[in-house]
């Protein structure tokens, strides 16, 4: 249209007003454009729609356009004898930050603002004979199911299922792997999960394969024709490393292996390794998720019928299912994750560009530094560096004096709560690790984690500052 042309659109705008409305429209959201044969609009903003009074379709809604139009000569020829159209009005991907706002639970018949607690072990049948749509609470709840929902949508999963913890959920996976079959897994792992693949996994005769992942040619020799799963993480708790999940996926998925990616220090805000070719996903949801250290609880995203199914009747059967107290919690934490991981994300970068250069600190692992080697690849598979880092000062005792001293950092295990945490990951997280092997991976007891939280950054400098400045030489 030219820029000249005064076409008034108020007819038109007027006779959809009420069908907008009812979408969360107006026609301050809609802007015009003209074709051979109708006036389309598009949507200034993403909006949500919830199926209400337009047909719906994918991400497109269509809008009967009948109505007298007012035009000038110069724009009248356009749409000249159209009596009816349909405008189609395309909806960009909502945000994960939108979703969190507008999730919709179907699994409450109220249209609750809040998703209701349904504290029960079990539930009434309509008869003897017949079951109604939950029975007992280790098998389904409203509840869980209302979390689960939004945890797939999150993820782009087919189904999503949460557990008692991050761990419940990783063993579940490990025993989608049986006798004699092989898991090949990332040899810089969390504590915990090191522990399981190390010391639980193999008394079931599973056989562990532990590999740099980042390093295609190492993992490309350990897969094989019994290789039934890749375990890895990236970035790599503490130190960093980053792997190449497309990759790894497809060389996995040649030989017929599904691929797991523990992806609890990104979170769904900043990565989704389901769209990178990864087959389930594993959240520690103590972490990001629910994001104030106040819960334990663990999830699988998935895709896949069949691997869903398969997860399913090992949560059911193991009754590793997440209570509903704690889904609820979960639920009232998640709505502020993604202003969450923004706020700590923007502080974890300035703290490590503090920290690169400061005298006393001779490493800095964060991907979000422009000299990290794995920078470009991460930032091609996330949206950001996440808020957990970790450096070295050379010196135990340093390292042990910082952790000790500062003021706004709580000495404690865990990450991606909304208060700044800090520790010595050797002598906590990963200590279950024998000190020989954490050492041929590279993790020194002079390293320093850091979850960054949502306080004042310079405040955080500042105390991270005095530590290291009064720290022994």
């Amino acid at each position: 249209m030219a820029a000249s042309s005064s076409l008034s659109f108020r007819p038109l705008l007027s006779s959809l007003a009420t069908d907008l409305k009812d979408v969360g429209l107006s026609p301050a959201n809609l802007v015009p454009s003209f074709g051979d044969s109708l006036v389309s609009f598009g949507l200034k903003r993403a909006t949500t729609l919830r199926g209400k009074r337009l047909l719906l379709s994918g991400n497109k809604f269509k809008v009967n356009c009948s109505a007298d139009r007012e035009m000038d000569v110069s724009t009248s020829a356009v749409v000249d004898g159209v009596a009816d159209c349909l405008n189609e009005i395309e909806l960009k991907e909502p945000s994960i930050s939108t979703i969190l706002m507008n999730f919709e639970n179907k699994f409450d018949p109220y249209n609750a603002m809040n998703t209701p607690l349904y504290q029960t072990a079990t539930f009434k049948q309509p008869s003897a004979t017949e079951n109604g749509p939950y029975d007992y609470t280790r098998s389904g709840n409203p509840t869980r199911d209302a979390l689960e929902s939004l945890l797939a949508e999150l993820d782009k999963a087919d189904r999503a299922f949460c557990f008692t913890s991050g761990m419940a959920a990783l063993a579940a996976v490990a025993h989608l792997v049986g006798t004699g079959e092989e898991i090949v897994a990332g040899d810089d792992l969390y504590g915990g999960s090191d522990r399981l693949l190390s010391q639980v996994i193999p008394k079931t005769g599973v056989v562990v394969k532990r590999v740099n992942t980042s390093d295609l040619d190492e993992i490309a020799s350990a897969i094989g024709p019994w290789t039934k799963l890749v375990w890895l993480e990236s970035p790599t708790n503490p130190r960093q490393i980053i792997s190449d999940i497309r990759k790894i996926a497809e060389m996995a998925h040649a030989h017929g292996a599904i691929v797991l990616v523990d992806n609890s220090i990104m979170s769904p805000v900043l990565s989704q390794p389901l769209d990178l070719g990864a087959d389930i996903v594993m959240h520690s949801a103590t972490k990001f998720i629910a994001g104030h250290s106040d819960v334990m609880a663990g999830v699988l995203a998935v895709k896949g019928d069949s691997l869903a199914k398969q997860l399913y009747f090992l949560q059911n059967a193991e009754g590793s299912g997440l209570a509903p107290f704690d889904c609820w919690i979960c639920l009232r934490g998640i709505k502020t994750m993604a202003l969450r991981v923004e706020k700590q994300q923007d502080n974890a970068q300035k703290i490590a560009e503090f920290l690169a250069s400061h005298p006393r600190v001779t490493q800095v692992n964060y991907a979000g530094l422009a000299d990290h080697p794995g920078r470009a690849l991460h930032y091609s598979q996330a949206k950001g560096a996440g808020s957990v880092l970790s450096f070295l000062t050379g010196s135990l005792a340093l390292s042990k004096h910082i952790v000790e001293t500062t003021k706004y950092f709580s000495i404690t295990v865990s990450f991606g709560s909304v208060k700044s945490l800090i520790s010595l990951p050797c002598f906590m997280s990963h200590a279950s690790i024998p000190s020989a092997v954490r050492e041929a991976r590279g993790l020194s007891e002079d390293l320093i984690r850091i979850s960054v939280g949502i306080e004042d950054v310079n405040d955080l400098i500042a105390d991270l500052d005095y530590a290291l400045k009064t720290g022994p030489l």
